[in-house]
């Protein structure tokens, strides 16, 4: 691998930034991958779960007992971006930090991208090369939706003794509907943005396969995703309400082929980051319709 491309991956983003905290994680976390995994899926509920209370995929209790979570408690992704404001605030609830035995009071109710940052977080502190990538995931029971590919953000770490970028869900891994190693997840089981978008550009799949928690189905969920995991290669993991405009929903349905045809490089190119690393640093260097944000106060 590119040593470039290596050193890229150790640096922190605004959103990993570890802080003061990066000797804690350091030092005081596990150092094997799958027990970190653990350890953070202990801290966290989803807000899923917490609205399903004590049943589908927790009628076992493994996330805690619902029942027992303060009433007022609401999803917090919106109050806890970066890896900093999390760590922090799982040692407010519990000074004890990182633990086993986090009561469900004491848990944070955050989505995938949430424990992707913390896991990015984590393994850099620790010196492991990490990024995060977006996508859509066909491994999860969607009930009444039926067979779809809902949003999700996982994790890549770069292990060196097999050279090769090992995919990992640690948000998802207690509640897969396959039978896969949710830390080591073979590129078939993970819908990638650019491969599907390009596939939905020559009609080769079906755009309504795909579903985002908005909730919204189609070729649009497709584009936010290309754009969340393109800011993610370039250590940028924008939160879920920013996007270019290019993907609003004004915009999306009056996109030109030209824009569209521009898309449709980035996809190719993001097919392949590595070998096409430097093509896309020049694109996040120059193309402001690709980087420039809207959304939110933006």
């Amino acid at each position: 691998m590119n040593q470039k491309i290596i050193k890229h991956y150790l640096e922190f983003s605004q959103y990993t930034y570890s802080g003061l905290y990066q000797d804690v994680l350091r030092k005081n976390l596990p150092d094997d991958i799958r027990k970190i995994g653990e350890l953070v899926r202990k801290q966290i509920i989803h807000r899923t779960t917490l609205e399903a209370g004590n049943m589908g995929t927790n009628t076992d209790k493994r996330f805690g007992d619902m029942a027992k979570v303060p009433w007022y408690r609401q999803p917090e992704d919106d109050v806890f971006v970066t890896a900093s404001a999390i760590v922090a605030e799982l040692y407010r609830r519990d000074k004890r930090g990182f633990v086993n035995d986090r009561l469900g009071k004491d848990k944070l109710i955050l989505t995938c991208r949430f424990v992707a940052v913390l896991m990015a977080s984590i393994l850099k502190s620790k010196g492991i090369p990490c990024r995060i990538r977006s996508g859509n995931a066909p491994y999860f029971d969607m009930g009444k939706l039926g067979k779809v590919s809902a949003d999700h953000w996982v994790n890549q770490y770069w292990n060196y003794k097999e050279e090769r970028w090992v995919t990992i869900d640690v948000d998802g891994s207690w509640s897969l509907n396959d039978d896969f190693d949710p830390y080591d997840i073979p590129s078939e089981k993970f819908d990638y943005p650019a491969d599907a978008w390009l596939n939905i550009r020559k009609k080769k799949d079906d755009p309504n396969r795909f579903w985002n928690a908005k909730p919204e189905r189609g070729a649009i969920v497709v584009l936010w995703s290309l754009f969340y995991d393109f800011h993610c290669l370039m250590n940028s993991e924008i939160t879920y309400i920013h996007v270019p405009e290019l993907a609003m929903y004004g915009k999306f349905g009056k996109l030109s082929e030209k824009e569209l045809k521009e898309i449709d490089n980035l996809a190719q190119l993001m097919q392949n980051p590595d070998a096409n690393f430097s093509k896309l640093q020049h694109l996040w260097d120059t193309s402001k319709k690709f980087r420039l944000l809207k959304g939110g106060l933006l």
